[in-house]
């Protein structure tokens, strides 16, 4: 009896230091999780609350202390601005101790904070933000860009667009890095593809009168109007052009970058023909409707967004990261874990993030329904065609990342 007590203790003892070991390896012992975005402005439909309810559901899905783990969740508004998303950062790193910021729309916002981030090597998971410099020029060892961005979305749409005889363009874009970025990327397609842009005009960032503009890109006479901005700015965009009557008299609008929030803002009658490119729709696939019921019914009938569906998958692959190391605390390591593991999760499916940082998945090609066409709420698209995982984004090697220099 006396050595199996002996023996009982000693196990107990290993079992004690290594819990105590691996637990001291996570800061503060929270794993503590920054949702960064827009919660009251022109972006706050596609991100804002909701992303908030999807970081608090993904966490909760996971079961944190079936792993060992404790997870805190903290939100902030960063405005818009790339001065209070680094101050908002800076003391979320400092003060609060947390370790990973995730979705981030609003690209001047991104390279911003991307530089705390790689200063203070922690982990930054954007789901919001677009602009494709993230895994460029600007690409770090802690950053993953997660469900889109301005190469992916333009390429998908702007090719679709021009293939449909579309091939004269000008652009309304939004008057900072990521329109700057989303009309650099759909050019690039449009001229590629046999097209020509004839045009450009660039609105303040946000903007609320598009007259003068609309009219410039009407006496262009190109068949498309690219709009190069995003959220309320499209929203508003679209609106104008139907009462100006430059959609009826055949000028065909592409937009750049829409989500599922700025279609339900305008509604079906206003929305419907508009060709566009996203990553994940809620009414796709079993896993997928549960999570955009749960979603509706928590966040006032509004059907979440392929933004608001990556953050959830984000932390989901972050959080299985976190667990396998053990550990938190440098962000560029949890990053390479990231890297190193499969990406498999209910919403996104299996996947993989590549050395510059992009995940990479298949996105998905859909027209708006005409109002007649839609059998319920949230029934708004319909697809017509997929873009494989290994076509959907831009190669490493024309990207530019200082890590993968030389890489395909």
């Amino acid at each position: 009896m006396t050595k199996l007590n002996t023996g009982l203790r000693a196990i107990c003892a290993l079992m004690l230091l290594t819990a105590t070991t691996a637990h001291a390896e996570i800061t503060d012992n929270v794993v503590k999780i920054g949702v960064l975005n827009d919660q009251s402005g022109l972006y706050a439909g596609l991100s804002g609350p909701g992303s908030v309810w999807a970081a608090h559901q993904a966490v909760k899905d996971f079961e944190p202390e079936k792993h060992g783990l404790k997870v805190e969740i903290l939100a902030a508004d960063h405005q818009n601005k790339p001065d209070v998303g680094s101050s908002v950062a800076r003391r979320w790193f400092d003060v609060d101790k947390v370790d990973v910021i995730v979705d981030v729309p609003t690209s001047s916002v991104i390279l911003a904070v991307n530089e705390v981030v790689k200063e203070k090597n922690k982990v930054m998971l954007v789901s919001g933000g677009g602009t494709s410099d993230l895994t460029g020029k600007a690409c770090t060892p802690n950053a993953v860009h997660w469900t889109y961005d301005t190469w992916a979305v333009a390429n998908g749409t702007a090719k679709a667009v021009v293939k449909n005889g579309g091939d004269s363009w000008f652009f309304l874009t939004a008057d900072y890095a990521f329109g700057h970025a989303l009309e650099r990327d759909a050019a690039a397609v449009v001229t590629k593809s046999g097209g020509k842009v004839l045009g450009r005009v660039r609105h303040p960032f946000p903007g609320t009168d598009f007259s003068s503009y609309l009219l410039q890109a009407q006496t262009s006479k190109a068949k498309v109007i690219g709009l190069a901005n995003a959220g309320g700015d499209t929203i508003t965009a679209v609106k104008q052009a139907a009462e100006f009557g430059i959609t009826a008299g055949g000028q065909k609008l592409a937009g750049l970058l829409v989500f599922m929030s700025d279609v339900q803002a305008l509604g079906l009658a206003a929305a419907q023909g508009l060709t566009l490119t996203e990553a994940w729709y809620w009414d796709m696939n079993d896993p997928s409707r549960e999570f955009g019921r749960a979603f509706a019914a928590a966040n006032g009938g509004k059907f979440p967004t392929m933004a608001q569906a990556g953050v959830y998958s984000a932390i989901t692959h972050y959080l299985k990261a976190v667990a396998a190391l053990k550990a938190d605390g440098d962000g560029a390591k949890v990053v390479t874990q990231m890297k190193a593991m499969p990406t498999d999760d209910k919403l996104f499916g299996q996947g993989t993030i590549r050395a510059d940082g992009r995940k990479i998945h298949p996105l998905y090609l859909f027209e708006v329904k005409k109002p007649s066409e839609s059998k319920g709420p949230g029934d708004f698209y319909k697809v017509l065609a997929t873009i494989p995982a290994d076509e959907a984004f831009r190669p490493m090697s024309e990207g530019g990342c200082a890590l993968v220099a030389g890489a395909k």
